[in-house]
């Protein structure tokens, strides 16, 4: 019952991280969206592990079929089926735990929940469920780039290492300019080599995503339950490795008082807007028609290349190896995940409120 997203344009995803493919099949997508399959395999391109040293060495060129509701370039209306199949599956690599649990994974939630397990890459909990999800976001942000919505996220944090400059500061065009997809060029070097060092120490860490949705118009969410924020929020916390989610002036903003976080309107060229945006562009669930930003927090990779202690199936006390191919650090190859998962959010709700 947990695999799919959204209401009006839904998503369904399948496959495991070491079965014979993952798939996604979305309904609900308008008809006559000019759809490019290599626009679709790019965002799988930026996804994708083994793209630099310091993501997973697994060789997957994740290559995007399409199956239906494309037909000469144009979405017919008719459910879409995206494929890609898996091919640099080493099983092997987790013959050891089999009947382990590792500390921080979903091996003992999914044993004690199913009873029965696919321990290989972890099976369906695998991030390697998010290629479906971006495969599916490179068409969501086809639909929001036809009524002038752009999605950019970035990575801000790493471990310790902060970037301080605010998102208006930054030229999104330098974000895929490096390894770690970060804009600003010094402090990406900084998390490179902190990441680096992070891999040669058989270690893992963690960071933050910031994400900035610009042109998005007034009146995007609805009330109550399907708030704008609040389901950007279930998106983003249902990625793997995600530990928080805070939107504009986030938890920064209880050091405030009222009379300082108050965002006050003004007209300029005829035009509502705001002085201040710690609203980050969404006030009562719906969008404003300023800025949407949030950050998303990425713990650190629960699979680290040390032993560790801890129990197997039979309650019994052992010491989990660490092997296999895993990321050093999760966020340079999150990136897409967050905007694919914010334009799924944005043009489900946008079909919701166009009704």
């Amino acid at each position: 019952m947990s695999n799919s997203f959204g209401k009006l344009f839904k998503i369904s995803t399948y496959g495991e991280s070491h079965g014979k493919a993952i798939g996604v099949i979305i309904d609900g997508c308008p008809s006559g969206i000019e759809i490019d399959k290599n626009e679709i395999q790019n965002e799988l391109e930026r996804r994708k592990p083994g793209q630099s040293k310091i993501t997973t060495q697994r060789k997957e060129n994740d290559l995007i079929e399409i199956l239906s509701g494309i037909f000469k370039g144009k979405t017919t209306g008719a459910p879409i089926s995206l494929i890609i199949n898996n091919k640099d599956q080493k099983s092997s690599d987790y013959d050891h735990i089999a009947k382990s649990f590792r500390p921080s994974h979903a091996d003992y939630t999914y044993h004690k929940k199913y009873k029965n397990r696919d321990h290989r890459g972890g099976g369906r909990s695998s991030a390697r469920e998010t290629a479906n999800w971006v495969a599916a976001g490179a068409i969501s942000k086809k639909i929001l780039a036809n009524i002038g919505i752009e999605i950019h996220a970035y990575v801000s944090k790493v471990g310790k290492l902060e970037l301080k400059k605010r998102y208006k500061e930054l030229n999104f065009e330098n974000i895929e300019n490096n390894i770690v997809r970060c804009p600003d060029d010094e402090m990406a070097k900084k998390f490179i080599s902190l990441i680096d060092n992070t891999r040669k120490n058989r270690d893992t860490v963690g960071g933050v995503i910031t994400c900035v949705v610009s042109g998005c118009p007034v009146g995007i969410g609805e009330p109550i339950f399907s708030k704008l924020h609040a389901e950007l929020g279930k998106a983003m916390l249902s990625i793997n490795a995600v530990k928080g989610f805070e939107y504009g002036s986030g938890f920064k903003g209880t050091d405030m008082f009222g009379s300082e976080h108050n965002d006050q309107f003004r007209i300029i060229n005829n035009k509502v807007s705001t002085k201040t945006n710690f609203s980050g562009g969404i006030q009562g669930g719906i969008s404003n028609g300023e800025d949407i930003y949030f950050n998303v927090a990425f713990k650190p990779v629960s699979t680290i290349m040390k032993d560790q202690n801890s129990i197997d199936c039979e309650k019994k006390e052992i010491v989990v190896k660490g092997k296999g191919r895993h990321d050093p650090c999760v966020v340079p190859r999150a990136v897409p995940i967050v905007e694919s998962m914010a334009a799924n959010v944005l043009v489900d709700l946008y079909l919701q409120s166009n009704k």
